[in-house]
């Protein structure tokens, strides 16, 4: 299965439907959504929509269900402010602050004009106009979805406040990109925040889901396909960032910039189309290992930040 999806879910809660994630927003999605309300949900109303994170994929739709049917939005206090902020932020072109973070990622010089100059992401092209209102979700919270009692767990790293649900009265997990199958979320570092570490969120996270997993649980992921075996997937993704942190290591004995530690992290040729998530993985993981005294850093002539092992 190629990533080239996201998996939303569909609870029956008896007198409405609550849906879980949404996918991106265009007059395709929403003609999809349509489609299947008429066929399969026409009988009762969208009661509310549940976003586990602000990533467009997920949130993409929530505000059209929000003006389209009438739904009520559920999200982490976080993700709702980033979606709206985001969703209001428009530029023509990368702002100054985004084209210095990519100088300081060693972005190849050929690559760095070319975005310098053209129409960059803006998150309001894929995600709809969000209206003023939410009911917040907070983390250890108790909430009832078809007629079961979930609890609400908080993860970090691949999105601030990001949303697990944990059943109580059935081995279920809702997890959305927090936890998947068979890849490892992107954790990313951006010009809003560059010396964020979402590394060390992210391995926090796994280490705080691990007394709560076991073997029979149901996990639903936002990608990929459903799967059993938490336990052992939280230990082999805590295990293959700490992997990946002992090669980097091993690689900074010599000055590198971030875009030099494609190789070593990813073990494969990074696409032109997967450029841009491999370069804030590769600076989320440099940053862990500076935030944790490991290596150091300097600018050099071309304002291109180079790591090496501290001494």
């Amino acid at each position: 299965m190629a990533l080239d999806h996201v998996n939303v879910y569909v609870i029956d809660e008896g007198d409405s439907w609550t849906i879980i994630d949404t996918g991106f927003w265009s007059k395709k999605t929403q003609s999809i959504w349509s489609d299947i309300k008429e066929k399969w949900f026409s009988d009762k109303p969208i009661g509310k929509v549940i976003v586990t994170h602000h990533h467009p994929d997920h949130v993409g739709l929530a505000g059209w269900f929000q003006t389209e049917f009438k739904a009520d939005l559920w999200m982490s206090r976080t993700a709702w402010l980033m979606a709206r902020m985001l969703r209001l932020d428009y530029q023509k072109l990368p702002t100054e602050e985004t084209i210095n973070f990519w100088r300081r990622a060693g972005m190849d010089d050929l690559i760095l004009n070319e975005r310098a100059t053209g129409k960059p992401f803006n998150f309001g092209d894929s995600v709809h106009e969000m209206p003023l209102g939410f009911r917040r979700i907070i983390d250890g919270e108790k909430i009832i979805l078809g007629n079961r009692s979930w609890i609400v767990r908080v993860g970090n790293g691949h999105a601030p406040e990001h949303l697990t649900l944990w059943c109580e009265d059935e081995p279920i997990v809702i997890a959305g990109d927090q936890i998947i199958s068979s890849i490892s979320p992107n954790l990313g570092v951006y010009a809003t925040e560059p010396e964020a570490d979402p590394v060390q969120e992210w391995l926090m996270s796994c280490e705080a889901f691990l007394p709560f997993s076991n073997d029979k649980q149901l996990v639903l992921p936002g990608h990929k396909l459903p799967f059993y075996g938490l336990p052992h997937r939280l230990k082999q993704l805590i295990e293959n960032h700490h992997s990946a942190l002992k090669r980097l290591v091993a690689f900074l004995k010599e000055p590198q910039t971030a875009v030099d530690c494609f190789p070593v992290l990813f073990n494969r040729k990074i696409s032109d189309n997967e450029y841009g998530l491999a370069l804030v993985e590769a600076v989320a993981h440099l940053n862990h290992l500076y935030r944790k005294k490991i290596v150091k850093r300097e600018l050099n002539s071309k304002g291109a930040y180079v790591y090496t092992l501290k001494n």
